[in-house]
């Protein structure tokens, strides 16, 4: 079986999407009944698929595209040119790591595509006015010509079904989680990091957009500096893309008088995000809604300290080990909390993987779902 995945993405750095592409590529090239993964590119990310996800198989090809990073570049490659270089490879399916538009009868062969989330509906503000009509438009345009959607999380399929109320009655659906697996990454001290290895410090990783309250995070870190509960030379690291909300957040950090205690990196290799889960104080995500948030995953598995926000996503991928607080009119102190309760108690002694994340485990789910949509495995 021959699966093309298409992940031709806008951010010039690793993200969550390229990581579930990777990830994917590397669980199926495991398999006997996979002959060939082709991991199709745009020039600007082949370097980092290339060099950072460790896609050593021989049956794994990335195979870039020279097109402009332009929004109209890609969406004409994808509704044009997919189609042609799908049926030249002879894929037996094509999985689109995300969604995008598609004229499904140009394919020869099945075309399913994994669901993250419904920012488009959820959380219009992440994407902006008139912006947000397109991304709206591609959702719906590929979750209604698709022969199957695997999402994320039991959360993202009810979200799915809500805004979508008679799709799983007209396509297969499933939940199929992202795969976790840092056993094979090494950790190394990031290049970028202001302060030393000894330095403590509370992580948090999540883009700068308006459904991850990172200003909430921020708030709750100069409380906890200003009431002793933190030393003083304790930081704030956190590490994500630019966004909407980056403006924002640096002018908190300055009215808060916290400036220089507040380190903002993006685009790090895997081994320098390990060593930043393994020595952090804890890891805090705020989120208001989330698809399925891989960090939180990758935390608990690597024996994080972990402080959550209570909303259903984090209470389904997370664990008991969790410390979740509530949002509303009190969630700074709410948050303030639940940091001062996860402090106070005692480093995780081990590190653990869920087996319902586990690169085998979701592999073999993806296979299954392959044969509802007609793929001969």
């Amino acid at each position: 079986m021959h699966v093309l995945i298409p992940v031709l993405h806008r951010p010039t750095h690793p993200t969550g999407v390229c990581r579930h592409a990777a990830n994917l590529a590397q669980g199926l090239s495991e398999r006997a009944e996979v002959s060939q993964v082709t991991l199709v590119t745009g020039n600007w990310q082949a370097d980092y698929f290339e060099t950072e996800f460790g896609l050593r198989s021989p049956k794994i090809t990335v195979l870039r595209i020279a097109i402009a990073n332009r929004a109209i570049a890609r969406n004409r490659w994808y509704l044009l040119d997919l189609p042609r270089l799908a049926n030249q490879l002879q894929a037996d399916v094509v999985h689109l790591a995300f969604p995008i538009p598609l004229i499904r009868r140009w394919f020869n062969a099945p075309v399913v595509a994994t669901i993250h989330d419904l920012y488009p509906y959820e959380c219009p503000e992440n994407f902006g006015f008139p912006k947000v009509l397109f991304n709206r438009w591609f959702l719906d345009w590929c979750v209604n010509r698709c022969d199957g959607l695997c999402c994320v999380s039991q959360g993202t399929l009810e979200g799915l079904k809500h805004y979508f109320p008679s799709i799983h009655q007209h396509k297969p659906t499933a939940v199929i989680y992202n795969c976790v697996d840092l056993s094979t990454i090494a950790p190394q001290i990031p290049c970028a990091l202001p302060f030393g290895a000894e330095t403590p410090f509370i992580l948090c990783v999540a883009q700068h957009r308006k459904n991850k309250n990172l200003d909430l995070l921020i708030q709750s870190f100069a409380n906890l500096l200003q009431d002793g509960s933190l030393s003083p030379a304790t930081y704030l690291c956190l590490v994500g893309s630019a966004g909407p909300e980056t403006e924002t957040l640096l002018n908190l950090t300055i009215s808060l008088g916290i400036r220089d205690q507040v380190v903002l990196l993006s685009g790090l290799q895997d081994g320098e995000l390990r060593w930043l889960y393994e020595h952090c104080l804890l890891f805090a995500i705020a989120s208001a809604t989330e698809g399925f948030c891989l960090p939180l995953v990758e935390a608990l598995s690597l024996g994080c300290r972990v402080v959550c926000s209570d909303i259903p996503i984090f209470r389904e991928v997370g664990s008991s080990a969790c410390h979740y607080f509530t949002l509303g009119d009190q969630a700074v102190p709410n948050l303030v909390g639940a940091i001062k309760s996860a402090i106070a108690q005692p480093q995780p002694d081990s590190t653990t993987i869920d087996s319902r994340f586990s690169k085998s485990y979701v592999t073999e789910q993806y296979l299954k779902f392959y044969r509802c949509v007609g793929v001969t495995t």
